[in-house]
């Protein structure tokens, strides 16, 4: 056998010598892919090991049930701030800050610290989230200046963080709303706000502004997210086009509660979310009033959660029992997605929904224990 194989190496041409070298050869390659495929997995889940640890240690430290409903049983507002600075994530912002925005800046802390530890290949995206600070600081000083409202007042409703707040900041002494669009002039969003300037100023209203804001916001949040490539990037990617659908619904449903028209409203949607397209939207905005909408959402995830919300706005004529709707659709959608990929992104997505909800709710709190004897039992109501 031996002899038959060295003769039919002889007559290809090649040495005893050189076919052992072939083989040995051929095997480091095969082995080398083995290991390549192997490895794979790991070296996909490796980037996540570190901000995974990282956002447990800190999703341990979010309120359970328990904690929440001690919290919706304070006797006032006094009592709920003295029951969070037995709490770090707290303690230290309302020892300096109300309440509101106490809870604002740990929420910006958040994002901030998500876009620091985020893989590499995520990062982008959770380094938009954390301009929702700078954007929410536009809008507020926006409004504060169209009402009137005085300098050391604004300063008060500012969030103390994200990249432009300096600047922001010294806007406030701004004669108009107008100086303050300039002012924003060398920043990204200054040509967004010029281009929603007139608008504004033929009608008085700050809503061409803040809507131009959360445009550009969800726009870049989207396109962050690129072609999705992996587990991971699907994962994202299905969470921010929730996150545009849920915007794009919230827009509509004021727009026809309002009585704005498609025209009037059209250019503040952004056409790329996860269920709803450009076509669907324009669907939606031709409905005749807000019962039109939700019945033209049958087939999408959005359909029976808003038609429940329905009697209860004709009850009210609140369009805030559809926007909490929404608001826990994107809780459950969250939880449902980060569970898909326990050791990738899913603890990181979890983390940030399970927070953003805690801060949501305890805003909800607040409003209410200013308000005395407000009943607990609506309070729980409210609750997202």
């Amino acid at each position: 056998m031996a002899d038959e194989i060295t003769t039919l190496i002889t007559q290809v041409g090649l040495t005893p010598e050189a076919f052992l070298v072939i083989i040995i050869l051929a095997v480091i390659v095969v082995g080398a892919i083995i290991v390549i495929i192997a490895s794979r997995p790991v070296l996909d889940i490796y980037p996540y090991l570190n901000p995974s640890a990282r956002v447990r240690a800190r999703k341990g430290r979010l309120f359970d049930e328990k904690q929440l409903s001690e919290i919706v049983e304070a006797s006032d507002i006094d009592e709920v701030v003295n029951y969070l600075r037995g709490f770090p994530d707290y303690a230290g912002y309302l020892d300096n800050y109300p309440l509101e925005k106490a809870l604002d800046i740990e929420l910006a802390e958040t994002y901030n610290l998500l876009s620091r530890i985020a893989p590499k290949d995520i990062r982008n995206s959770f380094n938009i989230l954390a301009k929702k600070s700078d954007i929410q600081n536009i809008k507020s000083l926006i409004a504060a200046k169209a009402m009137g409202i005085d300098k050391d007042t604004i300063l008060n409703f500012l969030i103390p963080s994200g990249s432009l707040y300096s600047e922001i900041e010294q806007l406030t002494d701004a004669n108009n709303v107008t100086d303050i669009v300039t002012g924003l002039d060398d920043t990204e969003y200054g040509s967004i706000l010029e281009d929603a300037l007139p608008q504004y100023e033929e009608s008085q209203m700050v809503l061409p502004l803040e809507s131009a804001l959360d445009k550009y916001y969800l726009e870049n949040l989207l396109e962050s997210s690129g072609i999705p490539s992996d587990e991971n990037s699907q994962i994202l990617y299905k969470y921010i086009g929730n996150q545009v659908d849920v915007a794009n619904l919230k827009l509509i449903i004021r727009a026809k509660a309002d009585g704005l028209s498609y025209d009037e409203t059209s250019q503040y949607m952004i056409s790329d979310g996860f269920q709803l397209r450009e076509w669907k939207l324009k669907d939606l905005m031709e409905s005749e009033d807000v019962a039109g909408v939700i019945s033209s959402l049958e087939g999408t995830s959005y359909s029976s959660i808003l038609a429940d919300a329905l009697s209860r706005y004709n009850e009210t004529g609140s369009i805030s029992v559809f926007e909490k709707a929404l608001d826990e659709y994107i809780i459950d959608s969250t939880k449902s997605l980060a569970l898909k990929k326990p050791l990738g992104i899913g603890p990181i997505l979890g983390f940030l929904n399970q927070k953003e909800r805690e801060i949501k709710n305890l805003k909800i709190i607040a409003r209410a224990k200013r308000e005395l004897n407000f009943p607990v039992s609506e309070i729980q109501e409210m609750l997202i």
